[in-house]
Formats: C-alpha cells, structure tokens, sequence
C-alpha cells in the first residue's frame, strides 16, 4: 500500500545536555503526532528501560528479631527504606550479584560501604547513609543486586539466590528514569505554521544518560512495530470470508431458498404447523430432518406428503446442507 509523504523531522536536536537531565527537540511533525510520539516515548521511558537496584538483604553474624537487628540503632524498616534508595549503575553488564560488605568495627552503614566490596558496580549516592551502628559490632550485610525493569514490589521479586534463609526481600526500582515531561508547539515549514515541534525533557538517576534512555525507549518501540510491518498478522479468530462467486444456478437457487414460506402456497394446516415450529423460508424448512418436522404441533403424515411433492417440484429434498449459500445475510 502506497503511503503519501509525511512530514517528519529532519533530525533530533539535543538543546540540552547533562548526565542527569537532557532536553530534545523533534521538529517538524505533522499536526497530531506531537503528542502521539511524546505520550509513546513517555510511557516506554518510564515503565521500560532496565536498571540495577539492591533486590534482597541479609544480616549476618546478627541477630535479627521482627522490627530490629542486633548492633544497628534504626529500626528495620528504616534500614529498608534506606537500601531503596542506594543507586547502582553496572560497569559492564554484570549480572546479579550477592555483596557480602563488612561493617566491623564502622559506626556508620553508608552506600559507599557497598563499592568498597565490588568491582562489578558503580554507587551514584555514596554519601547515602543507610543506618548508625555499635562500633563493637562484629557485623556483615549481604545485599542482593538485581537487573530489572520498572518498580517491583518486595512480595514479587524472585532472586537468583537459592537460599532465602534470613533473606529480606525489598521493594525495587530498578528504572533509571525519574521523570519525563513534554509539550508540543506549533512550528514553520515554509509557509505553512500549522506543523508542529515536539519537545521531550528526560531526567535520569545517573545509572543512564539521557540520550542513552531516549534511544533505548526509541528501539524499544521500533522492535514492537516490526512486529506488525514485517510479519503476516494471524488471526485467533476465524477470518472474514470473502464474497463467493456465484454461479447463475446458484444465484437462482439461493433466491429461491429466502422465499418465505407464507409464498409457498401451502395448505393452512401445513403453513401453521411451520409456523408453530417457527419455520420462516424454505431454506429453513429443506435443513430440517423428517423426525425433526414429526415433532411440530398438528404435522402428519399428510402434511409430510404435501411438503415431500413441493420440494421434489423445486428439485429440494429435507436434509439438506444450505450454509454454502449464507442465507439471510447481505
């Protein structure tokens, strides 16, 4: 199928540019795809692109009770809550990790600590304090890292650690993105001012820079439109059937299967005994069986000879199988 020119843009402009915030312009659009582009890159940037966040944490050599954990002042949910918000950009697509950090001797559990035990992953918020310890406490956490996509509550994460003895599992979000915003304006293209410029504002935690995210959100969506350019679409349904091409005969026998039978001029004990049986054309009447017939009210063996002698006059007998000529559609 031929497709008229569209305006598109010439190319995408970064206006601004940093490692946690980037401004883009896409100009020109035509009228009505500023919004249907912007709305499309916002929802995949925001619920899309992967990233790595502490998934799971364990204390060990502690003893940990509901609400605290032997050597740690804060109460549990607040070390929780803490860990959420640790940062973590991977340094060469590692995989899931177990950190055992050793906090002997340390007054304080901040997310540097973490660094210090791995050389898989960067921390973007070192100076975080995640909670205050008894210096005398001989004490290890074993955080776990996980790759992910969007915001996972505690209930569903599933670890690659066998062993959840002890094992706390914790709410991730595991998006790099933070917000997007965009608006759309109107713009010029020679002479005409009814085009428009699209104009998207990313803001990232630092795991991703923001032109990194806008091309990921952008290939994402590629991958889920070939889907439907460069494949044949199948159906779950049974598919439309196209006109048939009759043939004159058919044509001719298919008009006379929609007569109503109230045209057949049939007796009136026969014509109410059809009727009763809510029999309405002869095509009704041909794709019934005798026995079924037998059963309609006031219908003998009378009524079945007349019936018998006007379908043979019509070369039609009972039985028959009429779906071929799709009766009492258009």
């Amino acid at each position: 199928m031929s497709i008229l020119s569209f305006q598109k843009p010439e190319r995408v402009v970064m206006e601004k540019a940093g490692d946690f915030k980037g401004l883009f312009e896409f100009k020109p659009l035509e009228r009505g795809y500023g919004a249907t582009i912007g709305n499309a890159f916002k929802r995949t940037l925001l619920s899309a692109l992967e990233g790595y966040a502490i998934a799971g944490v364990k204390f060990l050599n502690a003893v940990q009770e509901e609400s605290k954990v032997s050597g740690i002042a804060e109460p549990l949910s607040e070390v929780v809550l803490n860990l959420k918000q640790v940062r973590i950009k991977t340094i060469a697509e590692s995989p899931s990790q177990k950190i055992v950090v050793d906090l002997s001797g340390k007054t304080e559990f901040k997310a540097s600590d973490i660094k210090d035990f791995t050389e898989e992953y960067e921390v973007l918020n070192p100076e975080l304090v995640i909670c205050t310890l008894d210096g005398s406490a001989n004490l290890q956490v074993e955080v776990t890292v996980e790759k992910g996509r969007g915001y996972v509550m505690a209930d569903n994460q599933v670890l690659t650690d066998a062993d959840t003895t002890g094992l706390i599992t914790i709410d991730s979000a595991f998006t790099p993105i933070k917000n997007v915003e965009y608006h759309v304006e109107n713009t010029r293209v020679e002479q005409r001012t009814d085009y428009e410029k699209l104009v998207i504002e990313i803001e990232t935690d630092g795991t991703l820079l923001p032109e990194v995210a806008l091309q990921g959100a952008a290939n994402i969506l590629i991958q889920h439109f070939a889907q439907i350019t460069d494949k044949e679409i199948t159906f779950d349904v049974t598919p439309r059937q196209q006109d048939p091409k009759w043939t004159p005969e058919e044509i001719k026998k298919r008009a006379m299967l929609e007569t109503p039978i109230s045209d057949l001029e049939l007796s009136v004990r026969a014509y109410n005994s059809l009727k009763a049986g809510e029999v309405k054309t002869l095509g009704e009447l041909v794709s019934l069986e005798v026995r079924d017939l037998m059963k309609f009210r006031n219908f003998g063996k009378k009524t079945l000879t007349e019936l018998e002698e006007m379908l043979s006059d019509r070369d039609l007998t009972f039985g028959m199988d009429v779906s071929k000529y799709r009766l009492g559609e258009d």
